[in-house]
């Protein structure tokens, strides 16, 4: 295996209006909000929310047309938990490694994601049910 994972980068909570959680976690528990980031190629809009050692977040995402993945999620399985993201240290060897071994993958290739990461998705058919994040510092 050619990549380590470093971190748990984020939490991710989907919801059609965020801003009620929001406030809950900067509001009343002291949590700092970074400003909404619209990612067109993936119709989302996320903000992200960091305890005071600002090394993980939890990410606010919602969808910011009815053709977003995020809306047909919420249409699926309701609001709530959306993925938990993995920071590693090189997504092109991730990639290469996991589709060697048979692990589906959401893009074959990185994309970009908030932040300005690299990205790219491990499909919830290939863990137990749950989406996971993979993501690199560009």
């Amino acid at each position: 295996k050619n990549f380590k994972i470093l971190s748990i980068d984020h939490i991710a909570v989907a919801s059609l209006d965020s801003s009620h959680l929001s406030k809950l976690l900067v509001d009343f528990l002291g949590m700092h909000s970074r400003p909404e980031e619209k990612i067109e190629n993936e119709k989302v809009i996320v903000t992200k929310i960091y305890a005071e050692d600002k090394n993980t977040a939890i990410e606010l995402i919602e969808p910011s047309d009815s053709s977003s993945t995020i809306q047909k999620f919420i249409n699926k399985k309701g609001k709530g938990l959306h993925h938990i993201a993995l920071t590693v240290d090189s997504i092109k060897d991730a990639i290469v490694y996991l589709k060697s071994r048979n692990i589906q993958l959401i893009y074959d290739f990185p994309q970009k994601g908030s932040d300005d990461k690299l990205i790219t998705f491990i499909h919830p058919k290939s863990s137990p049910g749950l989406l996971i994040e993979l993501c690199q510092t560009a």
